[in-house]
């Protein structure tokens, strides 16, 4: 089988890897996201998926547009029996869809039709959801809206982060991509439309969504400080108007009166906030400025005071 494989991040390159090194089939092209400047000298860096495929020698291409013509054209001589997509940042055209002799199939990281969309893993998490999943389905013209071919299932801890759930659904997905081919080769995979009316969205991060809102509740802060861990990272501002970024969190049985925000206790390796109803414990931090540190090393320097307020100051 000729494969086309699209992606773009990280969690693309788990579900690469594991077609090249399965090496049953042929990729005949891998397309990603062109590159992008990053960091404070605003340096070109390549995609992942695309610095992974040049080490094994796979042609890159990277158009602006996977619609245009003049690629579309370009897909066509590659010839691809089957293109393969994985958080690639595009959508394809009808004519896209239809041009493999099996259709393009999509490795959507949730158990669909829940958190369709660009942020599905840092969703699970800021909702609260007790298990993800990676969905593989059939491409359709919607967004994530094909029928589902197969499915694995995630537990989440009370204290799993997106960075380690991302870990165990790349994984997980690119494994489950590889049973599904077989399936599709042998013509046993069962295709189940999605129920549209369960649907929900995981719609783009934004900045707003990074601050903490002391006054919800302990759970929802515990939820988005992990749902935000490694990125985009979750803050709030000191008494001193710096901003903190707070990386890591424990849920505690504790309860409050004094107003969300406020510091109500510091220990030795840790310190609690009260929030709109119960405290929240706060282990590791990042003042501005300054490297990720543990919450004692914060305290040990008096970042924080019994009675502070947190997030008061204008961001």
């Amino acid at each position: 089988m000729r494969i086309v494989f699209m992606g773009t991040p990280d969690f693309a390159v788990g579900s690469l890897a594991a077609l090249s090194e399965w090496g049953k089939h042929e990729i005949v092209g891998v397309v990603t996201q062109p590159d992008r400047p990053k960091g404070r000298g605003n340096k070109m860096l390549m995609t992942p998926v695309k610095e992974y495929a040049l080490s094994k020698g796979y042609e890159v291409y990277q158009p602006q547009k996977v619609k245009t013509p003049e690629f579309v054209q370009i897909l066509r001589e590659m010839q691809p029996d089957l293109i393969v997509v994985a958080a690639f940042g595009q959508f394809l055209s009808q004519e896209i869809l239809s041009m493999p002799k099996y259709g393009c199939i999509n490795v959507h990281a949730s158990l669909l039709p829940k958190y369709r969309g660009a942020a599905p893993i840092q969703y699970a998490i800021i909702k609260g959801e007790t298990e993800s999943g990676v969905t593989i389905m059939q491409m359709d013209i919607g967004m994530d809206t094909g029928a589902m071919l197969d499915k694995v299932v995630v537990p989440i801890g009370e204290n799993t982060t997106m960075g380690e759930l991302h870990d165990e659904l790349k994984t997980k997905g690119a494994e489950l991509l590889l049973t599904v081919i077989d399936k599709i080769e042998a013509g046993t995979v069962v295709a189940e439309p999605q129920n549209n009316e369960e649907a929900t969205y995981a719609t783009l991060l934004d900045r707003s969504m990074e601050r903490i809102d002391w006054t919800k509740s302990a759970q929802e802060v515990h939820n988005l400080i992990r749902g935000f861990n490694p990125a985009p990272s979750t803050f709030t501002s000191l008494p001193n108007g710096k901003n903190l970024k707070i990386w890591c969190s424990r849920l505690t049985d504790k309860t409050s009166e004094a107003a969300p925000g406020t510091v109500v206790e510091v220990g030795k390796r840790s310190f609690c906030v009260a929030c709109g109803s119960g405290v929240v414990e706060i282990t590791e931090v990042q003042p501005e400025s300054k490297k990720r540190m543990p919450a004692q090393v914060f305290i040990n320097g008096r970042g924080v005071q019994v009675g502070e307020v947190l997030g008061v100051q204008a961001e």
